[in-house]
């Protein structure tokens, strides 16, 4: 589908997903990326505290790290923002658990949204998916350790679609997983094998995109 009638189709996908009050132990407001064309989409977990207040994903610290690593291969944080759809596992802040870390969305939570993420997918239409962190790896690939996924290419289908898999393991500042090894040694493999993917050297080498990217929306308190 070429971009002229893809872009239509999800910014009123994304109007639908801003005004989603699915699930009441979430905390809003909705925090989604804006619509762009790609052959290559991005799934994170779900937003953090703060992403809610800048209205996009990977907003703080985790996506600062993110988007080194991206970076790092030819996509820096305003290029990936507007040449790669990024979506999400969730799309609303899960809140905290008694222990102060971020609660883990429940399965029907990640039900509830899943409509969205395969919307996504056969609209999109792309072909390099790119799962980060253990929740959006493990709705692609099932459980599994991350020692047994990251550093290697998949090949997977959803939504009607077949796409190759690259999965990334979450850039927390609190996960260690990616900083010891052998997480350090297979993140390093998973980069190279994004950087060398055609749909990453696709977007990576494309011209700029010739419509101007949307501002985020503004978070809107449910």
């Amino acid at each position: 589908m070429s971009a002229k009638r893809t872009l239509p189709l999800l910014a009123q996908h994304l109007d639908e997903v801003h005004a989603c009050t699915r699930c009441p132990d979430m905390i809003g407001p909705v925090v989604t990326g804006h619509p762009v064309a790609s052959p290559v989409l991005l799934v994170g977990q779900a937003p953090g505290p703060r992403e809610g207040e800048f209205g996009r994903p990977f907003a703080w610290t985790a996506g600062k790290q993110l988007f080194k690593w991206t970076a790092s291969i030819g996509l820096d944080e305003p290029a990936m923002r507007a040449r790669v759809y990024i979506a999400a596992v969730c799309r609303c802040f899960p809140g905290k658990t008694k222990q102060g870390g971020d609660r883990v969305p429940s399965p029907d939570e990640v039900a509830a949204c899943s409509e969205w993420l395969d919307r996504e997918l056969a609209v999109v239409g792309p072909r390099l998916v790119i799962p980060v962190g253990r929740l959006a790896i493990e709705t692609f690939l099932g459980k599994a350790p991350l020692a047994d996924v990251i550093g290697r290419r998949h090949r997977g289908s959803r939504a009607g679609r077949v796409f190759d898999l690259i999965p990334l393991p979450h850039p927390s500042g609190a996960s260690t997983w990616w900083k010891m090894e052998p997480g350090a040694t297979l993140l390093g493999e998973a980069l190279k094998l994004l950087g060398s993917h055609p749909s990453w050297r696709e977007v990576v080498l494309a011209a700029p995109p010739s419509y101007p990217a949307p501002p985020p929306p503004a978070p809107r308190a449910r």
